[in-house]
């Protein structure tokens, strides 16, 4: 996954390219209507700037092999999250990624007898309360459906038996249903598309 290294502000406090996030960030938190987005090289990122926002962040649908318009990857800011499982139940550890920056804004312990579904299930509660502390309201993408419905009905639907491998993971795991019954959740939960957009920022590629 490439790692952004260039910033176009087109909307923000001071427009143009900066060369690391902290500098951008500065342009943009906190700033009503901010437009930006992320390169991974000078060239694109100026290329981008003498253009616009809007053809940016729109890239042009591409067609399938049934000759429909697939959707085009989201180039907005959005905050990506994944699991990885080794076995299942066995070792489970998630992550979320900023599609602004491409890095990690967090990581997980590695929990023993755990499930990819509860993993991506904490990982967007992490998602949510991660924005929360950080005052952020940006969509979250996830490539778990069932992770989606479980965190929209406050539960984790699943059928992983408790034992003394796992009691931490659910010690966390009922932290996580409390936490979606004491808060309201208005950021949007998005389903991604792997079949048109390749894996999943967040995805640990260990397929």
């Amino acid at each position: 996954m490439a790692v952004n290294k260039f910033y176009v502000v087109w909307e923000g406090r001071t427009t143009g390219i900066f060369s690391s996030w902290s500098e951008c960030r500065k342009q943009v938190e906190g700033f009503a209507g901010a437009k930006y987005k992320g390169f991974a090289d000078k060239a694109a990122a100026e290329k981008a700037f003498k253009s616009n926002y809007w053809a940016a962040a729109s890239p042009a649908r591409k067609h399938t092999h049934s000759g429909t318009l697939a959707s085009p990857r989201p180039a907005y800011h959005y905050l990506a999250v994944d699991a990885a499982c080794a076995g299942n139940p066995g070792l489970m550890e998630y992550r979320g990624v900023s599609s602004v920056t491409g890095e990690e804004v967090f990581h997980s312990m590695v929990y023993q007898h755990g499930t990819n579904n509860i993993g991506e299930f904490l990982a967007i509660v992490h998602g949510l309360a991660w924005q929360q502390k950080h005052k952020l309201n940006i969509p979250i993408y996830s490539d778990s459906v069932n992770a989606i419905k479980w965190v929209k009905s406050g539960k984790a639907n699943t059928k992983l038996v408790e034992n003394s491998q796992n009691q931490i993971l659910f010690e966390h795991l009922s932290r996580a249903e409390d936490w979606l019954q004491n808060n309201k959740v208005d950021v949007q939960l998005l389903k991604w598309d792997t079949k048109n957009w390749g894996e999943i920022p967040a995805d640990f590629g260990r397929k």
